[in-house]
């Protein structure tokens, strides 16, 4: 009867445990992500239309057309190459390798979002 009450106890304080502890956790996640680090960049804001599917991926080429788009906005904004022409060329000019539904090519929709990156850079700068 008593490895019985004592079973009991423990589980109860175990309850209550995880109580505390996720009421702790709950409380302090919205501290940790109020802001992004001042670094951080929302490159994939841009890359927004293009594929997430490896399948959609041209063969051979390493990555999603989401993740290759992400890294030429990076290259663009980092200054290591001047021509989003140039930042996108590891994407596919094949309308076949676009998802359903997609308009235009993933390399053409990276050209043109890499160039309003380049916009709106100039113009934060000019300000």
């Amino acid at each position: 009867m008593y490895a019985r009450n004592r079973t009991k106890l423990g589980g109860i304080l175990k309850t209550k445990l995880a109580a505390v502890v996720a009421t702790f956790a709950l409380a302090v996640t919205p501290a940790l992500a109020a802001d992004p680090p001042a670094q951080a960049k929302a490159y994939g804001k841009h890359c927004q239309g293009q594929s997430k599917k490896r399948s959609d991926a041209a063969p051979g080429t390493k990555g999603t057309p989401f993740s290759q788009c992400v890294t030429a906005m990076a290259k663009l904004a980092s200054g290591r190459t001047e021509s989003p022409r140039e930042a996108c060329k590891t994407l596919s000019r094949k309308r076949s390798d676009a998802p359903e539904g997609m308009r235009g090519t993933p390399f053409g929709n990276c050209v043109s979002s890499g160039a309003k990156l380049l916009r709106e850079q100039n113009a934060q700068n000019d300000e």
